[in-house]
């Protein structure tokens, strides 16, 4: 077969380019109310560091529009901590995602723990471990949670079946984490159908990885402007302004620490994660700093009409 054939289908009738847009256009679309770029926090595990979220963003004044919470599992909080959980999330009008259960390295199976066996990628094992996952699920939905974070496209698929089938609720969103691994436009474009509301690529791209992606896609983006250490510990706010520009629409994303097992583990510490919080909320200002004072006319602003809030 004639790869100038190929080429020649793999941009006009499949519509993916053949490269990273090294080009770096700018983004046409936005999120609903005109915001190029908003701003998220992960890693808010319990009630405590709820609570100490919202403090500090209105200390800091800066909009904090999504929380992923419980990376570590929602199992984790009972009931009567759930729905507190919910209703922190409703009265800040902040869009509230959970992971539902321990995945990978923090269930029973321990392949993805061994020094090779993490190639594998952090997917659900088995078809009880998808069954628990939704009963989870059925459980943060009864205490109002509306967003569930997805490691798994198997799990993707069945979720956003489920949701179309009316047996999930239609406003549930479904945002596909970085554990599942995905980092080019094809893979994008693929979540997109399946059902994502937005999707976590890998935290290493480069502007022209992402500006392929945005090219063939309308889901919202979720960047890591910073991540745990053990992950690269990439810090990219200083790119901020070009993010916004090329992504849009973008969650920007802040995770620093040593590593997810430390923070999101059972065991963790309060106070360490509290600590971690203000610095997420200091990170988000200065990313939006950066966007102010530069060149490009980016919109940042309150709009929470789309969002996923949490309805207790």
């Amino acid at each position: 077969m004639s790869m100038k054939k190929i080429e020649k289908h793999i941009k006009e009738n499949l519509g993916f380019p053949l490269d990273d847009l090294h080009d770096l256009p700018s983004s046409k679309a936005t999120f609903d109310g005109g915001a190029h770029y908003r701003m998220e926090v992960p890693g808010i595990e319990n009630v405590s560091n709820f609570e100490t979220l919202v403090k500090e963003s209105e200390k800091q004044k800066i909009k904090i529009h999504r929380v992923i919470g419980t990376v570590g599992g929602s199992a984790l909080l009972d009931k009567e901590e759930l729905k507190y959980y919910a209703q922190i999330g409703h009265d800040a009008k902040m869009e509230t995602l959970v992971n539902p259960m321990p995945t990978r390295a923090w269930d029973t199976g321990k392949q993805y723990g061994t020094p090779e066996g993490y190639v594998s990628g952090m997917r659900v094992r088995g078809q009880h471990n998808l069954y628990l996952w939704l009963r989870e699920v059925n459980r943060c939905i009864e205490a109002g949670i509306r967003g569930f974070l997805i490691p798994d496209e198997g799990l993707l698929y069945l979720a956003n079946k489920l949701r179309a089938d009316g047996l999930i609720p239609a406003d549930v969103k479904f945002k596909v984490s970085v554990f599942a691994g995905h980092g080019n436009a094809v893979g994008a474009k693929m979540l997109e159908e399946m059902g994502a509301d937005s999707f976590n690529p890998l935290a290493d791209l480069s502007l022209g990885m992402f500006a392929a992606i945005r090219q063939v896609t309308n889901i919202p983006l979720d960047v890591y402007m910073s991540i745990v250490d053990s992950m690269g510990g990439n810090q990219r706010h200083v790119e901020s302004e070009e993010i916004a520009r090329i992504c849009a629409p973008v969650y920007f994303k802040f995770e620093p620490g040593k590593n997810e097992c430390d923070l999101y583990n059972s065991w963790h510490d309060d106070v360490t994660l509290n600590n971690l919080v203000k610095v997420k909320v200091r990170m988000a200002k200065i990313s939006k700093e950066w966007c102010d004072d530069g060149e490009t006319s980016l919109t940042f602003n309150d709009y929470t009409d789309d969002l996923a809030i949490p309805r207790p």
